[in-house]
């Protein structure tokens, strides 16, 4: 997507907005998976936030390198995790350019069960033999631990990480501002809820048309739209069931699927 000359200050970029397996599907003959509308080619889920002093990722999908040359993005300044599941995990590899462009390590916000996890699968980058190797040959990344409802700082920003239930996985959504992102998700509690009053943008979860053990289906994800009341909310992590135009057409005014490319100022 062409950027204006002159792009807001603070602005979120969907990288991907598919479902584990991507749209289109390996194998698939369906309508969407063969669809000549590019808003059906939706990449494994993770968005970009730009801040005036830098660029945070939230995920590090399979495509993720794909997905920052197609954005023309350069740098990451640093990452944040909702969760350690492969769609959202596994490009991380390809973090190892960063340090040799921004000057050191990259911060990579998480929970702590994500940061075993990250070790255990790029064990050869926490090495005692690969720890002094120049950039660009590793991932080089420092943690910090993410704990839900505590506020971090990071670019200049203070974002609060939120709790989400994924089935029976515990992950995270982040807000900032007036801004909220909120993917893998098939029940909010209560004081999630409350954290979440008073958006302007609601970045949420709808997975497909029937009920799915771990992520909102599309009437759910319509019933938190209702209750949370934002002035705007975008649907990801969108499978092959839904075609572009013809489910965006059944929704309310204030509700959209997103896009891979689609840029929201915020």
């Amino acid at each position: 997507m062409i950027e204006s000359p002159n792009p807001p200050e603070r602005r979120l970029t969907f990288l991907g907005t598919g479902t584990s397996s991507g749209v289109p599907v390996l194998g698939c003959d369906c309508s969407v998976c063969t669809s000549d509308d590019p808003r059906n080619n939706r990449t494994r889920p993770s968005v970009l936030m730009t801040f005036p002093a830098g660029n945070l990722l939230i995920d590090t999908t399979p495509e993720m390198r794909i997905q920052l040359l197609r954005e023309g993005v350069r740098r990451i300044h640093a990452i944040a995790f909702t969760h350690h599941h492969a769609d959202h995990l596994f490009g991380l590899d390809d973090a190892r350019m960063f340090p040799k462009w921004i000057g050191g390590p990259v911060p990579v916000f998480c929970e702590s069960d994500t940061e075993d996890y990250i070790k255990r699968v790029f064990s050869y980058a926490f090495r005692e033999e690969t720890r002094n190797w120049p950039a660009g040959f590793v991932p080089k990344i420092e943690f910090e631990r993410l704990e839900p409802y505590r506020p971090f700082e990071v670019l200049g920003e203070t974002i609060l990480p939120v709790r989400l239930h994924h089935g029976r996985f515990e992950v995270l959504g982040f807000r900032v501002g007036g801004l909220a992102y909120c993917t893998d998700v098939n029940r909010i509690p209560e004081e999630t809820f409350e954290a979440l009053r008073g958006l302007d943008v609601l970045v949420l979860d709808a997975l497909r048309f029937d009920p799915h053990p771990t992520h909102f289906h599309l009437e759910e994800a319509l019933r938190v739209v209702e209750r949370l009341r934002p002035r705007r909310a975008l649907f990801t992590h969108c499978s092959h069931e839904f075609d572009h135009a013809r489910v965006e057409a059944m929704l309310p005014s204030d509700v959209q699927l997103a896009f891979d490319g689609l840029v929201v100022p915020f």
